[in-house]
């Protein structure tokens, strides 16, 4: 990385629309090592046997030599901690990360319910996790989900995490370098349909 600048990259999509695989070929064409973040929460994965499926299925598809850490909230630490000597960051995802900040489990059932506090704690994490990419230094994919785009959620919780996750995500989008939304297993380059002058903020 000497002398080279810092990359990051967005990768949004909906289920099943072919994200983490796009970000995982796009972490092996910027570089390796690799370091996996990792931002499923234990306790969730426990109690989720699909969930726990669904995640070992990402594991096995994960390249062997990548180095995964675990962090469901304060992912700048851990990519400050784990990284070094690591050329591209890739962290899945941002969504499970704002809905761990939603949720505490360690405070169950203690919630943030107010929008503009969960937001501004969200953009918080996106804002220190790029200070540390940029740190190590390292390159920085995320991948988070597309939630605006369906049926309005029917509880207040529901509504809170798709209202906070949309603005995190526009947040990261801001200062991200390349920014892809994945349909159908195709990755659409939203900077290139911007057009001038609609790059980074």
């Amino acid at each position: 990385m000497a002398g080279e600048a810092v990359r990051i990259a967005l990768v949004l999509g909906g289920a099943r629309s072919g994200k983490s695989a796009f970000a995982q070929r796009l972490a092996e064409q910027w570089g390796e090592p690799v370091l996996f973040v990792a931002t499923a929460s234990p306790g969730l994965v426990r109690a989720d046997p699909e969930m726990a499926a669904r995640i070992a299925r990402h594991q096995a598809a994960r390249p062997a030599g990548w180095h995964t850490v675990e962090a469901p909230t304060q992912t700048a630490e851990a990519v400050r901690g784990h990284a070094a000597g690591a050329r591209t960051v890739l962290m899945d995802c941002l969504s499970m990360l704002v809905s761990n900040q939603l949720v505490d489990e360690r405070e169950h059932p203690a919630r943030v319910t107010d929008e503009a506090l969960a937001a501004a704690r969200a953009e918080a994490e996106v804002d220190s996790l790029v200070s540390a990419a940029r740190d190590v230094p390292c390159h920085l994919i995320v991948v988070s989900n597309e939630v605006g785009m369906g049926v309005v959620p029917s509880s207040p919780l529901g509504r809170l995490y798709r209202d906070v996750l949309g603005r995190a995500n526009q947040h990261l989008a801001g200062q991200a370098d390349q920014v892809y939304l994945m349909v159908a297993g195709l990755a659409v380059d939203l900077r290139v349909l911007s057009g001038p002058g609609k790059h980074r903020a």
